[in-house]
């Protein structure tokens, strides 16, 4: 396995990768899948300001993760959020962790003090993950989002850089 900073070439199958959590559950918000070209345009805009990195099995992406923007006052600019994403078919090897071991020391390294991890409702292993990298729970939005014909909690759990 290599982790890695993301390609604009990555972005189709970030995409790929991305969409399953889109539209067969609530693990993501979102409502639609976003193609390629806005999957390229985040990658853009977060590897600039925070880092996005992809995780390759053979020559295959096979997860990726990301630091992103926490808010927009100026009073969080060195808070941001994460997010890991590990395609199904390699799920439980190593990749989150591996992904996390590289972003979160580089997030600390261009001067981020606190991360935070935006978690629907249930997910044992997101929550697994990221208390194995020592984020602890902060609280819970009850009833935030509508998806999947119900309303979906998210908890928001934060780890000090």
């Amino acid at each position: 396995m290599e982790v890695r900073a993301a390609l604009a070439d990555d972005a189709e199958r970030c995409a790929e990768i991305y969409a399953p959590f889109v539209t067969d559950g609530w693990v993501s918000f979102e409502v639609d899948p976003p193609g390629a070209e806005e999957i390229a345009r985040r990658m853009e805009k977060y590897g600039a300001s925070h880092l996005w990195l992809v995780a390759e099995v053979d020559g295959v992406v096979a997860g990726y993760a990301y630091g992103s923007p926490h808010a927009e006052r100026a009073a969080y600019a060195t808070s941001c959020d994460v997010a890991v994403y590990v395609d199904p078919a390699h799920a439980r090897r190593g990749i989150g962790r591996a992904l996390y071991d590289v972003l979160l020391p580089a997030l600390a390294a261009k001067g981020y003090h606190a991360a935070f991890a935006g978690i629907a409702l249930p997910n044992e292993g997101s929550i697994g993950l990221h208390e194995a990298f020592g984020f602890t729970p902060v609280g819970i939005y009850r009833e935030v989002g509508w998806k999947c014909g119900g309303w979906r909690d998210a908890g928001w759990w934060q780890r000090l850089l």
